[in-house]
């Protein structure tokens, strides 16, 4: 299968579908039958393992469960084991083709029309009454700087000689992030603390951050890995995704602007990366690929190793992307959160099939359950913008709340929410979920 075979779009995404869970027919629902995203989840109550699971509307419907008692016997035996494990790895390690598999076996169990639909009933779980857990055991983190946007604009604030680096439009920028802090929608983040020079000083102080700050981002979740030593060439790069997640990569900036020089990010942004729980196929967007962002007259093409008719044609995602903000104060005068801010992933320089043909390059090997972040999403206009520190530009243009407060970047009590969904003509809209998490002292 190669990227140009890409998007398939199949009885799956039929938008006249119609699920026996009847809160997955709400127009306004994230996860109709035509998602079908895959995470994991403890019950609340009852039997604590981790299951495996898929989002159906307001509930989850328990595929360790429906596995255990047979009504998954059609599939593959591998899939099948894959599916009683705690958590997405083992599915991932099976590629695209199973994983269709599996979709369009879970859409046909789903439908209003299913045969013996009564006798699935006890498989579902109340999304309220499940904890959701990590997708995936992260061995590896790697996050990117793909949106030109973001580039340019914190290139202007540190370096407006020299805006963007003259690599940017050749290479897609990566670093290492940190695999052990990254955490589900909903987990608390506690202000880090650091080296810090004040505008001026001579010398650093160590303290809390004051300039914390969150990143609107996406992930992708690598499937099947490659050998050591074995590029992942771009006609096969999405053969080796599984699926995407919405991340907040919370940043330090005035740890980050001490520290960056001369190997860039570490502890500004090693202390917590935050995911939301539900996993989107590559299947379930496949209505929603758009052709790779246009590079402006001028910029150089890809290079060779990264370029493709697929990538050209199909290689972006048009995902709507929403951040919005809730101070302790709103929370408490029952004040609706507000929007900071609104983009698209379609914007970004760099495709997510550019970003693991480029990791493999040099021969590094990817395994299943690895993640690999778009870096922040902002767009070309001042309400795109993915960040706090390009919304108050540094923190010189703060935002002020309906309460009155004002944000130059996030105090504590501050909850951060990022949201995200594809609507397409001629198909069913489907959602990401939410990602949220709260700061703390």
């Amino acid at each position: 299968m190669t990227t140009s075979e890409h998007p398939i779009v199949d009885e799956t995404h039929d938008p006249s579908l119609e699920s026996w869970v009847e809160s997955a027919n709400d127009p306004a629902c994230d996860f109709p039958i035509q998602n079908l995203p895959l995470g994991a989840f403890a019950r609340r109550h009852g039997d604590p393992t981790p299951h495996i699971g898929i989002a159906i509307g307001d509930q989850a419907f328990d595929l360790r469960a429906a596995a255990d008692a047979g009504v998954l016997g059609h599939l593959p035996p591998a899939t099948v084991e894959a599916v009683g494990a705690w958590t997405l790895n083992g599915l991932m390690s099976l590629g695209r083709r199973a994983l269709r598999e599996l979709r369009r076996s879970s859409s046909r169990l789903l439908r209003a029309d299913a045969p013996g639909r009564a006798g699935l009933a006890p498989y579902l779980v109340p999304l309220q009454d499940v904890e959701l857990l990590l997708p995936a055991n992260v061995g590896d983190y790697t996050d990117f700087y793909a949106s030109v946007f973001h580039a340019t604009n914190v290139g202007s604030m540190f370096r407006p000689d020299n805006p963007l680096l003259p690599n940017y439009k050749f290479v897609p920028i990566g670093y290492h992030g940190r695999a052990s802090s990254i955490v589900t929608s909903g987990t608390i983040v506690k202000r880090p603390r650091g080296q810090i020079r004040a505008d001026g000083a001579d010398a650093p102080s160590f303290g809390p951050s004051a300039r914390l700050d969150y990143e609107l981002e996406v992930g992708l979740f690598v499937g099947p890995g490659n050998g050591m030593g074995i590029p992942i060439p771009m006609d096969e790069a999405e053969d080796h995704a599984f699926g995407l997640c919405l991340v907040n990569d919370w940043s330090a900036r005035d740890i980050q602007q001490w520290e960056y020089q001369p190997l860039g990010p570490f502890l500004a942004k090693s202390f917590a990366t935050s995911l939301s729980p539900w996993v989107i196929t590559l299947d379930a967007l496949a209505p929603f690929r758009v052709p790779a962002f246009t590079r402006p007259e001028g910029d150089p093409a890809p290079l060779a190793y990264l370029d493709s008719a697929g990538n050209r044609g199909a290689g972006g995602l048009d995902v709507t992307l929403e951040v919005l903000l809730s101070s302790q104060r709103m929370r408490a005068s029952a004040c609706p959160p507000i929007r900071l801010s609104l983009s698209s992933l379609a914007t970004m320089y760099w495709t997510f099939g550019q970003m693991v043909a480029h990791h493999t390059s040099n021969g590094c090997n990817l395994r299943p359950g690895d993640l690999l972040a778009s870096g922040t999403v902002s767009g070309p206009t001042e309400d795109s913008l993915g960040s706090l520190l390009e919304l108050t530009w540094r923190g010189t243009k703060p935002i002020t709340l309906p309460t009155g407060e004002a944000r130059r970047f996030l105090e504590d009590g501050d909850e951060v929410i990022v949201r995200g969904w594809c609507a397409r003509e001629g198909f069913r809209r489907i959602g990401f979920g939410e990602c949220r998490g709260i700061v703390t002292a």
